[in-house]
């Protein structure tokens, strides 16, 4: 996947830095970690952070979602690197203000982030450049949403909020009645606010669902290694979808032949798709597909890091991320070497809180992370964490969001990476947490599912 990308050593800054990263789950977590690890960093500070960051970063209490706090945070440390982790601040604009105020910005603007805020105008891209798609039509208005849905003879359809849902605003719909259901709740309940004022409908594909990751500065571009996520809630992909909640990489359903397939006939057509469009893009494009029997066809594209595929990127990439991250930023991607890449398997298991995705409970106090964390090849990525000061006048690590923590761990094969994270996910203990079992096997889970049927 490398064909296209020169391989000449970029040179060194020639002072150590300090590198600004925005955001406060797992990918984040992860972020922080790795480039905390740089030789070329002096220090790693996380705005807004969460109980596990601050061990790897300093923590400044700027939301992400601040943006005249985030510009004051990055004028008052002056960072030589600014990476902008999740989809909200990038969509309102934060890598622009970020760049015209002469930082150094790792991350797409606004006009580039739309391609992940807006469903429709992704869709309106993909289809005039004519990289393969599902078919689709977008409503903004539940009234004739309803009245195609009439009309559609095959089943299952895809109802999809058009805006930033956090991975929860798609429903997978097995019949007509079950598609009015999800259509109300996203246009007429408002269940995810605005990002549901207008609804994308969707083909059905099937096959087998893949993430390609691929850095670029406009022209060059990285692609990463592979990785699979696992979005369903439960065994045997069952349930609501979530944001996510398990990955494993590297994918052995992705042979070099698959991969090549997808260069040619999907990555390198968005990109192409972005020059054309004069769309400024710096930094990750994310691509969502799906391996069918007629070839590669995109689902979705998201720009930036996925969470939890962020965690198993990192703890697979050998060579220092900041000369990526900064090289991306100047636009001189071309002149990096080659990254290296562990052979090893990563397995990530996310640790998520009862009532997840659909009404996580909080503030329950978390234990046996030491204990987890001295498991053979395992670090614990905090997401959804924070610092609680109980009655003692003690800071206790709490729960404070859906996905809690991603337990990841490297293994010579997968089963030896699936046994360690299981085993240090079973270390851990808060009231209410929940995996799946199936993580790094979802095929073998799906048949007997399937079976038990």
């Amino acid at each position: 996947p490398l064909s296209h990308l020169q391989t000449r050593p970029m040179s060194d800054p020639t002072h150590s830095m300090k590198v600004l990263v925005i955001g406060s789950g797992g990918r984040e977590h992860s972020l922080c970690w790795k480039i905390g690890k740089s030789p070329l960093v002096s220090e790693v500070i996380c705005a807004p952070g969460n109980a596990g960051i601050g061990d790897v970063a300093r923590i400044a209490p700027v939301e992400a979602t601040d943006l005249d706090g985030l510009i004051a945070l990055a004028e008052a440390e002056r960072p030589g690197l600014v990476l902008i982790g999740p989809e909200d601040p990038l969509a309102a604009g934060l890598a622009d203000r970020m760049r015209d105020a002469g930082f150094r910005v790792f991350g797409p603007g606004a006009e580039g982030a739309q391609l992940e805020a807006s469903k429709a105008f992704s869709k309106d891209l993909i289809e005039r450049h004519r990289i393969p798609t599902a078919t689709a039509r977008s409503f903004d208005r539940s009234g004739q949403a309803k009245g195609y849905l009439e009309g559609c003879t095959t089943w299952p359809q895809v109802v999809k909020a058009d805006g930033l849902a956090a991975g929860k605003g798609v429903y997978i719909c097995q019949d007509l009645a079950e598609a009015k259901v999800a259509v109300d709740a996203i246009m007429e309940e408002g269940r995810h606010g605005v990002a549901g004022s207008k609804i994308l409908i969707e083909e059905f594909l099937v096959g087998e669902e893949a993430s390609v990751f691929a850095i670029t500065d406009g022209d060059a571009v990285l692609v990463l290694e592979p990785v699979q996520d696992h979005k369903q809630a439960y065994d045997g992909d069952e349930g609501p979808n979530t944001g996510g909640m398990g990955v494993y990489s590297p994918v052995p359903e992705l042979s070099k032949r698959i991969y090549k397939q997808i260069e040619q006939h999907v990555l390198l057509p968005s990109i192409h798709m972005l020059r054309r469009e004069k769309i400024a893009f710096r930094g990750v494009l994310f691509i969502g597909l799906m391996l069918t029997e007629g070839g590669p066809r995109v689902i979705e594209y998201n720009v930036r890091f996925g969470d939890p595929e962020c965690q198993a990127l990192v703890r697979r990439l050998k060579s220092d991320i900041v000369p990526i991250l900064i090289a991306t930023a100047d636009g001189t991607l071309s002149e990096i070497e080659s990254p290296e890449w562990d052979a090893d398997t990563c397995v990530g298991v996310v640790a998520a809180a009862e009532g997840y995705p659909e009404a996580p409970r909080k503030g329950d106090e978390i234990s046996g992370l030491e204990e987890a964390a001295a498991v053979e090849g395992v670090e614990i990525f905090h997401a959804g964490t924070k610092l609680h000061r109980n009655l003692d006048g003690h800071e206790e690590v709490v729960t404070n969001g859906g996905r809690v923590l991603t337990i990841t761990a490297m293994g010579a094969t997968t089963d030896l990476a699936r046994e360690r994270a299981y085993e240090a996910y079973g270390k851990i203990r808060y009231d209410g947490k929940f995996c799946r079992t199936d993580i790094g096997r979802r095929r073998e889970a799906r048949k007997e599912t399937t079976s038990q049927a």
